[in-house]
């Protein structure tokens, strides 16, 4: 078999669309997973015992589910209540829902790892609950749990094929699809594949400087 250089060129305006979804739902999908880990984490480390009670339940619930499963379910089932979202919206809900339980419990892991001599200065201080959270408390834990939500934008990276499943036309789904027209699989899927590993391997060696330089 040989190389067709051809075909590659022939794919690439495909792959380049395929490069800009797919980076799309990592951004968009991390912000989320982010945002929404913060607020999880919140309801199981700050709040009453009727709030940490469902939001364990949920957070648990989606943490040990698949995230397939979780995505057909958005797309398939939802529709049927009258909730319905396009495929790229339901896949970067779906990647930012299910990643934000696990930033959740890097987030509960940053707080816990504050020194106790900080919440007691900040009581001293009579700080409110809000200045306190947001000025002792949250600087010092995200500067500890960086790294790790940096592993899970990564993470996410990786699961991003996961929702070709519903016709999200990222890279792999663009390389199908090529494939599919050209019966030529070896060209678009290596392409698909190297541009995985210039994208993860980067985004690895800079959470790892991350990791170096704030364990200084």
């Amino acid at each position: 078999m040989t190389w067709d250089w051809s075909a590659v060129a022939d794919f690439m305006p495909r792959f380049w669309d395929g490069v800009l979804v797919t980076l799309q739902i990592l951004v968009l999908g991390s912000l989320l997973s982010f945002t929404l880990g913060l607020v999880w984490a919140f309801g199981l480390r700050a709040g009453p015992r009727f709030v940490r009670w469902p939001v364990g339940l949920v957070t648990e619930f989606i943490r040990n589910t698949p995230l397939l499963v979780q995505l057909f379910f958005l797309f398939f089932v939802l529709p049927e209540w009258g909730v319905q979202f396009s495929a790229l919206t339901t896949g970067t809900i779906a990647i930012g829902l299910h990643y934000s339980t696990y930033t959740a419990q890097v987030y509960r892991a940053g707080i816990d790892a504050v020194p106790a001599g900080q919440w007691e200065a900040a009581t001293a201080l009579s700080l409110p609950a809000h200045r306190t959270w947001s000025a002792v408390i949250l600087p010092q834990a995200v500067r500890r749990i960086a790294p790790a939500l940096g592993n899970y934008v990564v993470a996410m990276l990786k699961d991003t094929p996961l929702l070709a499943g519903i016709g999200v036309l990222e890279m792999l789904q663009q390389s199908r699809l090529e494939s599919a027209a050209t019966f030529q699989y070896t060209e678009p899927l290596t392409v698909v594949g190297i541009a995985f590993i210039l994208i993860a391997y980067p985004a690895s060696l800079l959470v790892r400087t991350l990791e170096r330089r704030l364990a200084r």
